[in-house]
């Protein structure tokens, strides 16, 4: 009786395991919403308010309170790579001296 019921047992797990999954149907996006895109970063460094140092001279840059949080980058430059999304950058062109970019990173 023990055998019977464990080889139904195994049966009934073997066939759960031998059937192929069916494909989930296709999904149509209605037209009236669109799809979602990733969601925008947030700005916690400040780069909307910094973007009127650019197109002006890097000297124009005020100096920061927490040095941590700015740094100044020449557009050439070798600079870290580690991302900081609270650290505001601001990256210059090496040969005009003007300002390019101020991003969080």
């Amino acid at each position: 009786m023990k055998t019977t019921i464990l080889f139904g047992a195994a049966m009934i797990l073997l066939a759960a395991c031998a059937g192929e999954p069916s494909a989930p149907a296709p999904t149509v996006p209605s037209a009236s919403a669109p799809a979602p895109g990733p969601a925008p970063e947030p700005d916690q460094c400040g780069a909307a308010e910094a973007q009127r140092f650019v197109g002006r001279p890097r000297s124009e840059i005020p100096a920061p309170v927490d040095p941590r949080l700015q740094r100044i980058l020449c557009s050439t430059c070798a600079a870290t790579m580690d991302y900081n999304p609270r650290r505001l950058n601001f990256v210059f062109d090496e040969k005009t001296g003007v300002v390019q970019q101020a991003k969080c990173g």
